[in-house]
């Protein structure tokens, strides 16, 4: 349900739920329209479902999981599928949805990824990667202290942008959207587990229907406070 068209929330708590709801409505209609990006987003959210589960078992093991299978899949989807061309249907450029991105857009996510692709080579050049951990022996201790670097680099990009949010935002939008990135491998399962079936059927764009206003300035207008 587009949350722009539900009556405007009374409460901290409800207000906090609100901010919540729109954050993850606007990543939804702005930067998942393509279908094999929502089903590359279905397949990451069930690595990081195992991931989460894994973290009691062994963190390393998680952290390959939600670094190797999770985020290459999830971020593949925004960098090679996802369209870059004027959005009709939210009325907005790309470089637009990009400055609006209230977590990591692909300048940011590019600088990500450039440090968590380094870290395997500075690895194996400093088995103590700096002197921050033990050095590894053989090749299994190489991918443990890779996989607790990785999983260090997870905790800490989260945390620093919602630190970062908290003072360009305010403190509710940092902590709405930390708590959206820890759900959305919940809410990305739920929303996207019938796109494999509709790519399957050759369908390569989701045509949003449920995501046009019923008043199309609407979307300008938030397009336009947003920036």
């Amino acid at each position: 349900m587009n949350p722009m068209n539900q009556p405007t929330p009374q409460g901290a708590v409800a207000s906090f739920f609100a901010e919540l709801n729109e954050l993850r409505w606007d990543d939804h209609r702005y930067y998942h329209q393509s279908r094999i990006n929502q089903t590359l987003h279905f397949i990451s959210s069930i690595s990081f479902l195992t991931a989460y589960v894994m973290l009691f078992i062994n963190p390393g093991v998680a952290a390959l999981i939600g670094w190797g299978i999770g985020m290459v899949s999830r971020q593949s989807g925004h960098f090679f599928f996802e369209p870059r061309d004027y959005d009709h249907i939210n009325k907005a450029t790309h470089e637009h949805k990009e400055e609006i991105k209230v977590g990591y857009n692909l300048n940011r996510k590019r600088v990500l990824h450039g440090i968590w692709a380094a870290i395997p080579i500075a690895l194996y050049f400093d088995p103590t990667l700096f002197g921050t951990m033990t050095a590894y022996t053989d090749f299994n201790g190489f991918l443990n202290n890779m996989a607790i670097a990785w999983l260090v680099l997870g905790v800490t990009a989260l945390l620093f942008r919602t630190f970062h949010l908290f003072f360009i935002r305010d403190v509710k939008t940092g902590i709405a959207w930390c708590v959206k990135i820890l759900t959305d491998p919940f809410h990305d399962f739920k929303i996207y587990m019938k796109s494999p079936i509709y790519l399957m059927r050759g369908q390569l764009m989701d045509p949003m229907t449920h995501a046009v206003s019923s008043n199309p300035d609407e979307i300008d207008q938030e397009c336009d406070a947003r920036s």
